[in-house]
């Protein structure tokens, strides 16, 4: 609670405080009745984040995570079924508006990684393939697995999608605005473009940035 209101600029703008009451007490609501696989202390959610309560089992979030305006989270796996999480989140991530996170099988988010604005991470796709059908009618592909390393920075508009097998984002990896990944990169990378390529990369060994 002590977190939430120094994160008021009193100076700036008093009033503003009203506007994040809501979220607070919307926060408290979801910690004492959503049945999460575990949730950390001091998530924040806004009241507008879209997830069904019933899915709340599959997913997992660490400390201090910050869900924003419009979020969605999917999670396609029947009521009844049991298994590890679909989604997790790690301690002091921040997935901001408008943004999106599917999980047909894992989407694993490790800490301190930041989601600008209407990104989305997706470890599915769906399946276009049967030209006799529309294509809403027919059911999303098997998917792969995706790993968020720690410390990275997605940015605005920005797609992580995995149709097959695992797609892993090294750490304190940079994906810039727009750009699509569908494919593993090693730590240290600045992605750009559709579909993403290396801008620029770290090189631990020489401590320098290359490219």
């Amino acid at each position: 609670m002590a977190r939430f209101f120094r994160s008021v600029n009193w100076r700036e703008d008093p009033l503003r405080l009203l506007a994040r009451i809501p979220v607070r007490l919307y926060s408290m609501w979801v910690h004492a009745t959503y049945p999460f696989a575990a949730i950390g202390k001091d998530v924040q959610f806004h009241y507008t984040w879209d997830f069904r309560r019933y899915l709340a089992h599959r997913v997992k979030l660490g400390n201090s995570v910050f869900i924003g305006k419009d979020v969605h989270f999917g999670a396609y796996c029947p009521n009844e079924e049991k298994g590890e999480p679909m989604i997790v989140i790690e301690d002091g991530c921040g997935i901001h508006r408008q943004s999106q996170i599917s999980a047909r099988n894992q989407i694993y988010i490790e800490r301190d990684v930041i989601m600008g604005p209407a990104a989305l991470i997706m470890d599915h796709n769906h399946a276009y393939e049967d030209v006799t059908r529309p294509v809403k009618d027919q059911s999303i592909t098997t998917g792969g697995r995706i790993r968020i390393e720690q410390g990275c920075w997605i940015g605005r508009g920005a797609a992580i999608v995995c149709n097959q097998g695992e797609l892993v984002l090294g750490r304190n990896s940079v994906v810039a605005a727009n750009a699509l990944v569908t494919k593993s990169f090693p730590p240290y990378s600045v992605l750009v473009g559709n579909p993403a390529r290396v801008a620029r990369q770290y090189d631990p060994a020489k401590g320098v940035w290359i490219g």
